[in-house]
């Protein structure tokens, strides 16, 4: 059966024509394979539809879709999505039986055991996977967390809004910039400060705070600035930045303790990867309570996001898939 497999992020959607590969159960061939810019469709039916006119050439009546944020009812909640996404008015305008919606880190959780664990750079921790949980986290034009728990057949993911938690400064300085986003006090996610847009703020916030004019207007000029040493601002931004994602990261390990590793993915991590290998990432990681000793298990690896949402999503489309067809031939024998 072929059917499309999306991974539609605050940014870029990627989608996919895929079937489940023949000789290899549980694997997901890929017939066709798009990036597209979120910003340039007036919806998400459009971006669709033009992966459609460009790359399906039979009748396709079924989808899947990762989405950031989760399913509510018929509709997902998010606020780092550039259109409303609704279930039903996706169904009706594309003409397709079926459009099955997870959230994008449980899609990649899912992938996880694909290629995903295979593509990464070591950061820190040991060099091999232990048998426990994993886990995955990526600040994107948000921040994303799940985990994937290994079981006797197949593994469970567990979706987690982590990214929706309250930000916890740990140094003065970022005392100071939570100060400056919220001067009356209040509630500040921390993927306002853990994200692509995040690292924008801060380095706003430092400027800002010292009294100079920002002149970086976007998260990819400050991370070039960093790395080439031009900016002061842009320097102590992306060290702050990784500072609190160790942080962050250190936070939701204490949660699953996933000794068969943490994947840091997305290109925006990968494209300063020297700068994290070098900050306090690792240090803030561990924290420094009586867990330390058990983070400094979990190893840690930065992996390019690419298509391993589309490759989870399709994972887990085709488990549910299997599982139906399994319930109703039960059903019938009964």
């Amino acid at each position: 059966m072929l059917f499309l497999a999306g991974d539609i992020g605050g940014t870029n959607g990627h989608v996919a024509l895929v079937r489940a590969a023949d000789e290899r159960p549980g694997d997901i061939e890929t017939i066709a394979y798009r990036v597209y810019p979120c910003a340039a469709f007036a919806s998400l039916t459009d971006l669709l539809k033009a992966f459609i006119d460009d790359e399906v050439r039979v009748p396709v009546s079924h989808c899947v879709l990762a989405c950031a944020g989760q399913v509510i009812g018929d509709e997902v909640a998010n606020d780092n999505l550039p259109w409303p996404v609704r279930v039903d008015t996706l169904r009706a305008s594309l003409g397709l039986t079926e459009v099955a919606v997870l959230n994008d880190f449980e899609a990649l959780a899912y992938a996880i055991e694909g290629p995903l664990a295979a593509s990464g750079r070591h950061l820190c921790g040991p060099s091999t996977r232990g048998p426990g949980p994993s886990l995955v986290v990526g600040p994107g034009t948000g921040l994303g967390a799940a985990a994937y728990v290994p079981g006797a057949s197949s593994g469970v993911v567990l979706t987690t809004e982590a990214g929706q938690m309250d930000f916890a400064p740990h140094s003065l300085r970022e005392r100071e910039v939570l100060a400056w986003l919220a001067p009356e006090g209040g509630y500040v996610p921390v993927e306002h400060i853990v994200s692509g847009p995040g690292l924008l703020t801060i380095y706003e916030a430092l400027c800002a705070l010292d009294g100079e004019v920002s002149s970086l207007a976007t998260p990819k000029a400050v991370t070039a600035a960093a790395a080439a040493a031009d900016s002061p601002h842009a320097v102590e931004a992306v060290a702050l930045f990784c500072a609190a994602l160790g942080s962050f990261t250190g936070n939701v390990a204490m949660t699953y303790m996933p000794t068969g590793g943490v994947f840091l993915a997305g290109g925006f991590l990968s494209s300063i990867f020297d700068l994290l290998k070098h900050s306090a990432f690792e240090e803030r990681f561990l924290h420094g309570r009586s867990v330390r000793g058990l983070l400094a298990q979990v190893p840690v690896w930065v992996t390019e996001h690419g298509c391993h949402g589309v490759q989870g999503a399709a994972r887990w489309y085709m488990r549910q898939w299997a599982a139906t067809r399994s319930a109703t031939a039960e059903g019938a024998a009964a």
